[in-house]
Protein backbone atom coordinates (compact mmCIF):
# COMPACT_ATOMS: atom_id res chain seq x y z
CA UNK A 1 0.00 0.00 0.00
CA UNK A 2 0.68 3.34 -0.53
CA UNK A 3 1.70 5.88 2.21
CA UNK A 4 4.50 5.48 4.89
CA UNK A 5 5.23 1.72 3.92
CA UNK A 6 7.14 3.03 0.92
CA UNK A 7 9.49 4.06 2.88
CA UNK A 8 13.19 3.17 2.69
CA UNK A 9 16.06 4.00 4.00
CA UNK A 10 17.66 4.69 1.24
CA UNK A 11 18.97 9.18 1.09
CA UNK A 12 16.68 9.39 -1.95
CA UNK A 13 13.20 8.10 -0.26
CA UNK A 14 13.56 9.01 3.30
CA UNK A 15 11.80 12.62 3.14
CA UNK A 16 8.88 10.04 2.92
CA UNK A 17 8.27 8.73 6.39
CA UNK A 18 5.32 9.35 8.40
CA UNK A 19 7.19 9.34 11.26
CA UNK A 20 10.04 12.09 11.16
CA UNK A 21 12.19 13.79 12.97
CA UNK A 22 14.40 17.20 12.72
CA UNK A 23 17.06 19.03 14.19
CA UNK A 24 14.82 22.20 14.01
CA UNK A 25 15.61 25.79 14.36
CA UNK A 26 17.08 26.80 17.43
CA UNK A 27 13.09 28.30 18.05
CA UNK A 28 11.70 24.56 16.99
CA UNK A 29 14.50 22.29 18.82
CA UNK A 30 12.01 19.51 20.29
CA UNK A 31 11.18 17.40 17.50
CA UNK A 32 12.90 13.91 17.90
CA UNK A 33 13.18 10.93 14.67
CA UNK A 34 11.15 7.92 15.28
CA UNK A 35 13.57 5.10 14.31
CA UNK A 36 13.01 3.03 11.38
CA UNK A 37 13.15 -0.56 11.48
CA UNK A 38 13.24 -3.43 9.17
CA UNK A 39 12.79 -7.26 9.43
CA UNK A 40 12.65 -8.33 5.31
CA UNK A 41 13.38 -11.86 6.82
CA UNK A 42 10.37 -12.04 9.26
CA UNK A 43 8.34 -10.37 6.91
CA UNK A 44 8.96 -12.09 3.50
CA UNK A 45 7.97 -15.21 5.63
CA UNK A 46 4.29 -14.11 5.64
CA UNK A 47 4.08 -14.27 1.74
CA UNK A 48 2.51 -17.55 0.58
CA UNK A 49 1.24 -18.46 4.21
CA UNK A 50 -2.18 -17.85 6.20
CA UNK A 51 -2.27 -15.21 8.38
CA UNK A 52 -5.34 -15.29 10.16
CA UNK A 53 -8.18 -15.54 7.59
CA UNK A 54 -6.18 -14.07 4.96
CA UNK A 55 -3.68 -15.87 2.45
CA UNK A 56 -0.70 -13.27 1.81
CA UNK A 57 0.33 -14.03 -2.05
CA UNK A 58 2.79 -11.06 -2.46
CA UNK A 59 4.39 -7.57 -0.99
CA UNK A 60 2.44 -4.00 -2.33
CA UNK A 61 4.50 -1.91 -0.14
CA UNK A 62 7.02 -1.68 3.18
CA UNK A 63 7.60 1.27 5.56
CA UNK A 64 9.07 1.59 9.29
CA UNK A 65 5.84 0.46 10.85
CA UNK A 66 5.17 -2.49 8.85
CA UNK A 67 4.40 -3.98 5.58
CA UNK A 68 1.48 -4.34 2.37
CA UNK A 69 0.58 -7.31 1.46
CA UNK A 70 -1.93 -8.37 -1.49
CA UNK A 71 -4.12 -10.80 0.36
CA UNK A 72 -6.89 -13.56 -0.01
CA UNK A 73 -9.92 -13.35 2.07
CA UNK A 74 -10.17 -16.99 2.86
CA UNK A 75 -13.19 -16.91 4.25
CA UNK A 76 -15.20 -14.10 2.13
CA UNK A 77 -13.38 -15.23 -0.90
CA UNK A 78 -12.08 -11.86 -2.08
CA UNK A 79 -8.78 -10.06 -2.28
CA UNK A 80 -7.78 -7.04 -0.62
CA UNK A 81 -4.72 -5.32 0.55
CA UNK A 82 -3.34 -6.14 4.47
CA UNK A 83 -1.22 -4.03 6.49
CA UNK A 84 0.51 -5.54 8.82
CA UNK A 85 3.07 -4.37 11.48
CA UNK A 86 6.82 -5.53 11.71
CA UNK A 87 7.77 -7.55 14.61
CA UNK A 88 9.99 -4.38 15.70
CA UNK A 89 7.61 -2.36 14.93
CA UNK A 90 4.79 -4.38 17.45
CA UNK A 91 7.09 -3.99 20.06
CA UNK A 92 9.00 -0.31 19.43
CA UNK A 93 5.61 1.19 18.55
CA UNK A 94 3.16 -0.97 20.15
CA UNK A 95 1.58 2.47 21.58
CA UNK A 96 1.34 3.66 17.82
CA UNK A 97 0.06 0.73 16.40
CA UNK A 98 -2.88 -0.07 19.18
CA UNK A 99 -4.07 3.99 18.54
CA UNK A 100 -4.18 3.32 14.60
CA UNK A 101 -6.14 0.12 15.31
CA UNK A 102 -8.51 2.27 16.93
CA UNK A 103 -8.57 5.19 14.50
CA UNK A 104 -9.09 2.17 11.99
CA UNK A 105 -12.23 1.28 13.24
CA UNK A 106 -13.46 4.52 12.83
CA UNK A 107 -12.43 5.17 9.44
CA UNK A 108 -14.05 1.67 8.85
CA UNK A 109 -17.19 3.70 8.44
CA UNK A 110 -16.33 5.53 5.81
CA UNK A 111 -18.06 4.27 2.99
CA UNK A 112 -17.48 6.94 0.06
CA UNK A 113 -16.66 6.27 -3.75
CA UNK A 114 -13.55 8.29 -3.53
CA UNK A 115 -12.10 6.61 -0.25
CA UNK A 116 -10.53 3.26 0.01
CA UNK A 117 -12.33 1.45 2.47
CA UNK A 118 -11.42 -0.25 5.86
CA UNK A 119 -12.66 -3.83 5.88
CA UNK A 120 -11.67 -4.89 9.32
CA UNK A 121 -8.47 -4.01 12.15
CA UNK A 122 -7.15 -7.17 14.52
CA UNK A 123 -4.46 -8.95 16.29
CA UNK A 124 -2.95 -11.94 15.54
CA UNK A 125 0.17 -13.87 16.81
CA UNK A 126 1.02 -10.88 18.64
CA UNK A 127 0.91 -8.72 15.31
CA UNK A 128 -1.45 -5.81 14.30
CA UNK A 129 -3.30 -5.72 11.30
CA UNK A 130 -5.44 -3.48 8.98
CA UNK A 131 -7.67 -5.38 6.05
CA UNK A 132 -8.30 -2.54 3.06
CA UNK A 133 -10.23 -2.50 -0.39
CA UNK A 134 -7.59 -3.64 -3.03
CA UNK A 135 -7.28 -0.73 -5.68
CA UNK A 136 -5.47 -2.23 -8.92
CA UNK A 137 -4.01 0.89 -9.79
CA UNK A 138 -0.74 2.91 -8.81
CA UNK A 139 -0.62 5.75 -6.71
CA UNK A 140 -0.42 9.42 -8.15
CA UNK A 141 3.24 9.65 -7.16
CA UNK A 142 4.31 6.56 -9.37
CA UNK A 143 1.94 8.35 -12.05
CA UNK A 144 4.35 11.88 -11.90
CA UNK A 145 7.48 10.19 -11.24
CA UNK A 146 6.77 8.10 -14.93
CA UNK A 147 4.49 10.86 -16.80
CA UNK A 148 5.71 14.17 -15.54
CA UNK A 149 3.50 16.90 -14.59
CA UNK A 150 -0.39 16.45 -14.85
CA UNK A 151 -2.23 18.69 -17.39
CA UNK A 152 -4.41 21.73 -14.68
CA UNK A 153 -7.89 19.95 -15.92
CA UNK A 154 -7.27 16.49 -14.62
CA UNK A 155 -5.17 17.22 -11.90
CA UNK A 156 -8.09 19.67 -10.36
CA UNK A 157 -10.37 16.49 -11.67
CA UNK A 158 -8.74 14.25 -9.29
CA UNK A 159 -7.83 16.66 -6.50
CA UNK A 160 -11.86 17.20 -6.79
CA UNK A 161 -12.54 13.78 -6.32
CA UNK A 162 -10.40 13.07 -3.55
CA UNK A 163 -11.74 16.51 -1.56
CA UNK A 164 -14.63 15.24 -1.73
CA UNK A 165 -13.51 11.80 0.31
CA UNK A 166 -11.96 14.72 2.55
CA UNK A 167 -15.20 16.84 2.73
CA UNK A 168 -17.07 13.61 3.80
CA UNK A 169 -14.35 12.11 6.08
CA UNK A 170 -14.28 15.58 7.74
CA UNK A 171 -18.20 15.77 8.04
CA UNK A 172 -18.07 12.49 9.77
CA UNK A 173 -15.38 13.57 12.12
CA UNK A 174 -12.06 11.98 10.90
CA UNK A 175 -8.76 13.11 9.88
CA UNK A 176 -6.46 11.78 7.41
CA UNK A 177 -3.52 13.36 8.61
CA UNK A 178 -1.08 11.92 5.81
CA UNK A 179 -2.67 13.01 2.44
CA UNK A 180 -0.21 13.22 0.11
CA UNK A 181 0.13 11.62 -3.95
CA UNK A 182 1.56 8.41 -2.32
CA UNK A 183 -2.00 7.82 -0.84
CA UNK A 184 -4.02 8.69 -3.93
CA UNK A 185 -4.81 5.83 -5.84
CA UNK A 186 -5.88 5.56 -9.76
CA UNK A 187 -8.55 2.52 -10.40
CA UNK A 188 -7.92 0.90 -13.77
CA UNK A 189 -11.46 2.83 -14.70
CA UNK A 190 -8.85 6.44 -14.14
CA UNK A 191 -11.11 7.67 -10.56
CA UNK A 192 -8.98 8.84 -7.49
CA UNK A 193 -8.93 7.10 -4.35
CA UNK A 194 -7.30 8.15 -1.07
CA UNK A 195 -5.76 5.29 1.11
CA UNK A 196 -4.49 5.02 4.15
CA UNK A 197 -7.28 6.42 6.33
CA UNK A 198 -6.21 3.49 9.07
CA UNK A 199 -3.89 6.47 9.70
CA UNK A 200 -6.59 8.37 10.54
CA UNK A 201 -8.43 9.56 13.75
CA UNK A 202 -11.27 11.42 14.80
CA UNK A 203 -10.77 15.27 15.38
CA UNK A 204 -12.10 15.56 18.79
CA UNK A 205 -9.22 13.14 19.99
CA UNK A 206 -5.55 14.61 20.70
CA UNK A 207 -2.59 12.91 18.63
CA UNK A 208 -2.10 10.14 20.70
CA UNK A 209 1.73 9.45 19.91
CA UNK A 210 4.98 10.13 22.19
CA UNK A 211 6.29 13.65 23.52
CA UNK A 212 8.05 14.68 20.09
CA UNK A 213 6.90 12.03 17.38
CA UNK A 214 4.68 13.58 14.21
CA UNK A 215 2.18 11.39 12.19
CA UNK A 216 2.26 12.04 8.74
CA UNK A 217 4.78 13.24 5.47
CA UNK A 218 7.58 15.95 5.67
CA UNK A 219 6.71 17.91 2.74
CA UNK A 220 2.93 17.96 3.06
CA UNK A 221 2.84 18.98 7.01
CA UNK A 222 1.49 22.16 7.20
CA UNK A 223 3.38 24.77 9.19
CA UNK A 224 1.14 24.53 12.47
CA UNK A 225 1.81 20.81 12.56
CA UNK A 226 5.45 21.54 12.85
CA UNK A 227 4.99 23.53 15.69
CA UNK A 228 2.63 21.72 17.51
CA UNK A 229 1.87 18.28 16.49
CA UNK A 230 -1.63 18.31 16.54
CA UNK A 231 -3.69 17.91 13.10
CA UNK A 232 -6.58 19.76 12.07
CA UNK A 233 -8.92 19.61 9.29
CA UNK A 234 -6.94 22.62 7.97
CA UNK A 235 -4.07 21.04 8.00
CA UNK A 236 -5.95 18.04 6.10
CA UNK A 237 -6.36 20.91 3.29
CA UNK A 238 -2.74 22.25 3.52
CA UNK A 239 -1.65 18.52 2.46
CA UNK A 240 -4.43 18.59 -0.40
CA UNK A 241 -2.78 21.84 -1.68
CA UNK A 242 0.86 20.77 -1.67
CA UNK A 243 -0.65 17.42 -3.24
CA UNK A 244 -1.72 19.65 -6.19
CA UNK A 245 1.11 21.53 -6.93
CA UNK A 246 2.78 18.46 -7.08
CA UNK A 247 0.60 17.53 -9.30
CA UNK A 248 1.08 20.36 -11.87
CA UNK A 249 4.49 20.69 -11.81
CA UNK A 250 6.01 17.58 -11.00
CA UNK A 251 8.06 18.28 -7.74
CA UNK A 252 7.52 20.04 -4.21
CA UNK A 253 7.03 23.34 -3.06
CA UNK A 254 9.74 23.03 -0.27
CA UNK A 255 13.10 21.29 -0.93
CA UNK A 256 16.08 20.93 0.67
CA UNK A 257 19.12 18.33 1.90
CA UNK A 258 17.85 17.47 5.49
CA UNK A 259 14.73 16.74 7.24
CA UNK A 260 15.62 20.56 9.14
CA UNK A 261 15.97 22.58 5.80
CA UNK A 262 13.20 21.41 4.19
CA UNK A 263 11.05 22.18 7.92
CA UNK A 264 12.73 25.57 8.09
CA UNK A 265 11.47 25.95 4.18
CA UNK A 266 7.66 25.24 5.33
CA UNK A 267 8.08 28.12 8.46
CA UNK A 268 9.73 30.77 6.88
CA UNK A 269 10.02 30.75 3.56
CA UNK A 270 7.55 31.12 0.20
CA UNK A 271 7.30 27.97 -2.03
CA UNK A 272 8.55 27.88 -5.61
CA UNK A 273 6.34 30.50 -7.82
CA UNK A 274 3.68 28.01 -9.34
CA UNK A 275 3.51 29.82 -12.54
CA UNK A 276 7.09 30.31 -13.50
CA UNK A 277 7.11 26.39 -13.13
CA UNK A 278 4.29 25.89 -15.34
CA UNK A 279 3.27 29.24 -17.41
CA UNK A 280 0.28 27.63 -18.92
CA UNK A 281 -1.06 26.72 -15.36
CA UNK A 282 -4.54 29.92 -15.39
CA UNK A 283 -4.42 32.00 -13.01
CA UNK A 284 -7.46 31.26 -10.82
CA UNK A 285 -5.91 27.71 -10.72
CA UNK A 286 -3.05 28.97 -8.81
CA UNK A 287 -4.72 31.21 -6.38
CA UNK A 288 -6.71 27.96 -5.60
CA UNK A 289 -3.36 26.37 -5.07
CA UNK A 290 -2.02 29.88 -2.89
CA UNK A 291 -4.88 29.51 -1.19
CA UNK A 292 -5.16 25.55 0.22
CA UNK A 293 -1.02 25.79 0.99
CA UNK A 294 -1.18 29.20 2.91
CA UNK A 295 1.23 29.23 6.30
CA UNK A 296 -1.55 31.10 8.17
CA UNK A 297 -4.40 28.12 8.63
CA UNK A 298 -6.68 31.11 9.03
CA UNK A 299 -6.10 31.80 5.43
CA UNK A 300 -6.81 28.54 3.94
CA UNK A 301 -10.31 26.79 3.66
CA UNK A 302 -10.90 25.36 7.06
CA UNK A 303 -12.16 22.30 6.10
CA UNK A 304 -12.43 19.49 3.58
CA UNK A 305 -16.32 20.83 2.61
CA UNK A 306 -14.76 24.65 2.04
CA UNK A 307 -11.49 23.34 0.40
CA UNK A 308 -13.69 21.12 -2.32
CA UNK A 309 -15.99 23.42 -2.46
CA UNK A 310 -13.29 25.50 -3.92
CA UNK A 311 -11.41 23.36 -6.21
CA UNK A 312 -15.15 22.38 -7.72
CA UNK A 313 -15.82 26.25 -8.57
CA UNK A 314 -12.71 26.37 -10.70
CA UNK A 315 -12.97 22.74 -11.96
CA UNK A 316 -16.61 23.79 -13.20
CA UNK A 317 -15.24 26.83 -15.06
CA UNK A 318 -12.52 25.00 -16.59
CA UNK A 319 -14.46 21.78 -18.23
CA UNK A 320 -16.85 21.54 -21.03
CA UNK A 321 -19.57 19.52 -21.38
CA UNK A 322 -17.96 18.26 -24.99
CA UNK A 323 -14.88 17.13 -23.00
CA UNK A 324 -17.11 15.42 -20.34
CA UNK A 325 -18.88 13.40 -22.82
CA UNK A 326 -15.87 12.57 -24.98
CA UNK A 327 -13.84 11.37 -22.31
CA UNK A 328 -17.44 8.97 -20.86
CA UNK A 329 -18.96 8.27 -24.10
CA UNK A 330 -15.94 8.08 -27.09
CA UNK A 331 -15.65 5.01 -27.20
CA UNK A 332 -19.21 3.39 -27.01
CA UNK A 333 -20.15 2.83 -30.57
CA UNK A 334 -23.99 2.89 -29.62
CA UNK A 335 -24.04 6.24 -28.33
CA UNK A 336 -23.92 9.30 -30.78
CA UNK A 337 -24.16 13.09 -29.85
CA UNK A 338 -24.75 16.35 -31.44
CA UNK A 339 -24.27 20.03 -30.02
CA UNK A 340 -27.99 22.14 -29.90
CA UNK A 341 -26.75 25.49 -28.71
CA UNK A 342 -26.00 24.94 -24.98
CA UNK A 343 -27.62 21.42 -24.99
CA UNK A 344 -26.09 17.75 -26.25
CA UNK A 345 -28.53 15.58 -27.96
CA UNK A 346 -27.38 12.07 -27.73
CA UNK A 347 -28.78 9.18 -29.58
CA UNK A 348 -28.83 5.64 -27.22
CA UNK A 349 -29.06 2.17 -29.30
CA UNK A 350 -30.80 -0.34 -27.50
CA UNK A 351 -31.32 -3.84 -27.57
CA UNK A 352 -34.39 -5.08 -30.09
CA UNK A 353 -33.73 -2.36 -32.44
CA UNK A 354 -34.68 0.43 -30.05
CA UNK A 355 -33.24 3.78 -29.43
CA UNK A 356 -33.53 6.83 -27.11
CA UNK A 357 -32.93 10.09 -27.33
CA UNK A 358 -31.03 11.75 -23.76
CA UNK A 359 -30.06 15.48 -23.53
CA UNK A 360 -27.16 16.82 -21.52
CA UNK A 361 -25.98 20.36 -20.40
CA UNK A 362 -25.41 22.49 -17.82
CA UNK A 363 -28.01 23.93 -15.06
CA UNK A 364 -27.89 27.75 -14.87
CA UNK A 365 -26.91 28.25 -10.72
CA UNK A 366 -23.71 29.79 -10.17
CA UNK A 367 -20.45 28.34 -10.76
CA UNK A 368 -19.60 26.35 -7.24
CA UNK A 369 -23.87 25.23 -7.70
CA UNK A 370 -23.47 24.28 -11.10
CA UNK A 371 -25.05 21.07 -11.95
CA UNK A 372 -25.19 18.77 -14.89
CA UNK A 373 -28.32 17.62 -16.38
CA UNK A 374 -28.84 14.45 -17.90
CA UNK A 375 -32.67 13.61 -18.85
CA UNK A 376 -34.71 12.15 -21.42
CA UNK A 377 -38.58 12.50 -22.61
CA UNK A 378 -40.44 9.47 -21.91
CA UNK A 379 -43.93 10.34 -23.24
CA UNK A 380 -46.88 13.25 -22.77
CA UNK A 381 -48.16 13.06 -19.35
CA UNK A 382 -51.46 12.24 -19.60
CA UNK A 383 -53.99 11.85 -16.61
CA UNK A 384 -54.47 8.07 -17.36
CA UNK A 385 -50.33 7.47 -17.05
CA UNK A 386 -50.14 9.17 -13.92
CA UNK A 387 -50.93 5.99 -11.47
CA UNK A 388 -48.56 3.91 -13.67
CA UNK A 389 -45.74 6.53 -13.72
CA UNK A 390 -45.72 7.12 -9.84
CA UNK A 391 -45.64 3.22 -9.02
CA UNK A 392 -42.66 3.57 -11.96
CA UNK A 393 -40.91 6.18 -10.20
CA UNK A 394 -41.06 4.59 -6.62
CA UNK A 395 -39.07 1.17 -7.98
CA UNK A 396 -36.64 3.60 -9.54
CA UNK A 397 -32.97 3.23 -7.98
CA UNK A 398 -31.28 5.95 -9.59
CA UNK A 399 -32.65 9.66 -11.04
CA UNK A 400 -36.43 10.12 -10.95
CA UNK A 401 -39.53 11.00 -13.25
CA UNK A 402 -40.27 14.44 -13.49
CA UNK A 403 -42.61 15.98 -15.66
CA UNK A 404 -41.70 19.00 -17.70
CA UNK A 405 -43.36 21.29 -19.82
CA UNK A 406 -41.95 20.93 -23.75
CA UNK A 407 -43.48 22.88 -26.34
CA UNK A 408 -45.99 24.10 -24.57
CA UNK A 409 -46.92 20.00 -23.27
CA UNK A 410 -46.10 18.37 -20.26
CA UNK A 411 -43.98 15.08 -20.89
CA UNK A 412 -43.00 12.62 -18.57
CA UNK A 413 -39.12 12.80 -17.98
CA UNK A 414 -36.54 10.67 -16.88
CA UNK A 415 -33.95 12.86 -14.88
CA UNK A 416 -30.45 12.85 -13.14
CA UNK A 417 -28.22 15.07 -11.93
CA UNK A 418 -24.69 15.81 -10.70
CA UNK A 419 -22.82 18.43 -9.30
CA UNK A 420 -21.04 20.12 -12.94
CA UNK A 421 -17.41 20.50 -10.84
CA UNK A 422 -16.97 17.39 -9.77
CA UNK A 423 -18.79 14.87 -12.34
CA UNK A 424 -16.61 12.11 -13.09
CA UNK A 425 -16.54 10.88 -16.75
CA UNK A 426 -17.68 7.12 -15.58
CA UNK A 427 -20.62 8.51 -13.61
CA UNK A 428 -21.69 10.22 -17.29
CA UNK A 429 -21.36 7.17 -18.98
CA UNK A 430 -23.76 5.09 -16.49
CA UNK A 431 -26.08 7.60 -16.36
CA UNK A 432 -26.70 7.97 -20.06
CA UNK A 433 -26.95 4.46 -20.24
CA UNK A 434 -29.35 4.16 -17.35
CA UNK A 435 -31.52 7.10 -18.13
CA UNK A 436 -32.17 5.70 -21.98
CA UNK A 437 -33.06 2.88 -20.98
CA UNK A 438 -35.60 3.35 -18.10
CA UNK A 439 -37.03 6.42 -20.13
CA UNK A 440 -37.60 3.84 -22.86
CA UNK A 441 -38.64 1.54 -20.58
CA UNK A 442 -41.28 4.02 -19.33
CA UNK A 443 -42.29 4.92 -22.62
CA UNK A 444 -42.67 1.46 -23.46
CA UNK A 445 -44.89 0.47 -20.85
CA UNK A 446 -47.18 3.63 -21.04
CA UNK A 447 -47.39 3.95 -24.67
CA UNK A 448 -46.36 0.81 -26.55
CA UNK A 449 -44.61 3.37 -28.86
CA UNK A 450 -40.52 4.45 -29.52
CA UNK A 451 -40.65 7.43 -30.49
CA UNK A 452 -38.07 9.32 -28.48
Amino acid sequence: MPGELEMTMDRSRELEAPFWDSHRPSDHANLQLAELHHDDDECDQVIGRRFSRYRCDALLGRGGMGRVYLAYHSQLGRPCALKISSPSATQNYQSNWLATLQEGRSAAKLIHPHIVTVHAVGEEAGRYYIEMELVSGGSLRNWIKQQGAIPALKALQWISSIGSGVDFAHRHGILHRDIKPDNILICSRGQAKLADFGLARRNDLPDALPHGQIIGTLPYLAPEVLQSGEHTTSSDVYALGISLYYLLTGQLPYNGKSYAEIAHRILTTKPYDLRELQPEIPLNVAECVTSMMSKDSLSRPNNGTAAWHLVSSILGQMRDVDTILTEALGHDSAVSWIRCHEKYRLTVQLPDGRKQRVFVESSNHKNDEKLLLIYSICCPATDSFYETALRLNSELSHGGLAIREIEGVSHFVMVDTYPRGTVDPEEVRKSVRLVAETADSVENQLTNADLN
